[in-house]
């Protein structure tokens, strides 16, 4: 993170950076912490939804999107408690922005994005052992249980590409029910506005 690992959760603290020391092109722990939180500021996370897997991104590649049912956190060997959401945001969008931009395959773009995610925790002082095994874990108990609500605009190319048939199909199933539910409530939404409108315009 910077240079040492942290005691505590990550914290954005809205002030200037400070100079690095040294070329910005070298690797450095600092410039890492930047780049992650600069994707903060432009992805927005979203843990309204299940997310086979734990992530997932939108179609558009504008949000990005973590599993409900996944601890926001875990406390390591240490009695560390350590925020999860930035390494998966991290990996999310490296692998989105290579699937879009180069025209990658998942798994290609997904092996470059775990040595981004793993670099990430590495760098906070973490160990990426017990960061992969608290992951893991919850992998498998999703791979157990049903997804019930997914995202309405979900990247399914991950699971294209996967062949995971069974819960693709399930998913597409929730896809066009989500979307029914979505243009449903935008028709209301829109009527009460047009009705709130009138109402306003007579009185």
């Amino acid at each position: 993170m910077r240079g040492t690992p942290l005691p505590k959760k990550h914290v954005h603290i809205k002030t200037k950076h400070r100079k690095l020391r040294g070329p910005d092109w070298h690797i450095s722990e600092m410039m890492l912490d930047r780049t992650i939180d600069a994707i903060y500021r432009r992805l927005p996370v979203n843990r309204k939804y299940h997310v086979p897997y734990l992530a997932g991104y939108s179609t558009d590649g504008t949000q990005i999107y973590i599993d409900k049912d996944l601890p926001p956190s875990f406390t390591n060997s240490n009695g560390e408690e350590i925020e999860i959401d930035r390494y998966l945001l991290l990996h999310e969008a490296v692998e989105k922005s290579l699937i879009d931009t180069l025209g990658l395959r998942y798994q290609h773009a997904h092996q470059i994005a775990l040595r981004a995610e793993q670099a990430a925790v590495r760098a906070d002082g973490v160990s990426w052992h017990e960061y992969d095994s608290f992951m893991m874990k919850f992998v498998k108990e999703m791979g157990e249980g049903k997804v019930t609500h997914v995202p309405p605009d979900l990247d399914l190319k991950p699971y294209i590409d996967e062949h995971d048939t069974e819960i693709l199909e399930q998913m597409r199933v929730l896809i066009k029910a989500a979307k029914a539910r979505h243009a449903a409530k935008a028709s209301t939404s829109a009527k009460r506005a047009k009705k709130a409108k009138l109402a306003k315009k007579s009185s």
